[in-house]
């Protein structure tokens, strides 16, 4: 008897760059618009506390488009554009624990100059460390046929 189940493969850390790259120009337009109901509310967020709080609300909404889409499919937009999916080390969904988890130290490694993500060269399965902590990892999803 033949198994039918494929083992997923990794996706390549080009492909990984390009789902970036889009994803920054559809996070920069999530973020503008979620700007627009805190600075009409708060007013001037340029200076003193207004300013942390605008920055912790900037980070809560992209913890929330991030969460949301990684547990819910595995996938946002640039992510299924680039037919890329996080997955659990078992091939299932990621849980809150892991998906945010993998958004701090994601954070973390993106405010250490990108260190985070340089791993990825070095590292044995070419994941981000961010994956590597969270115990998650970025698979390619095969065309549909």
């Amino acid at each position: 008897m033949q198994d039918n189940a494929i083992a997923p493969v990794s996706a390549t850390f080009l492909a990984r760059v390009a789902a970036m790259i889009y994803e920054l120009l559809l996070v920069t337009a999530v973020l503008f618009v979620a700007s627009l109901p805190f600075l009409y509310l708060v007013g001037n967020a340029e200076t003193g506390w207004r300013h942390y709080v605008f920055q912790l609300y900037l980070i809560g909404v992209l913890f929330a488009y991030f969460s949301a889409f990684w547990m819910r499919s595995g996938q946002t937009l640039a992510m299924k554009t680039w037919r890329i999916r996080l997955v659990d080390l078992d091939g299932g969904r990621p849980t809150l624990r892991q998906s945010a988890l993998r958004f701090v130290f994601a954070l973390l490694g993106l405010a250490l100059a990108g260190a985070g993500f340089w791993w990825a060269l070095f590292d044995r399965d070419r994941q981000f460390l961010h994956d590597r902590l969270a115990r998650t990892r970025l698979v390619r999803v095969p065309r549909k046929a």
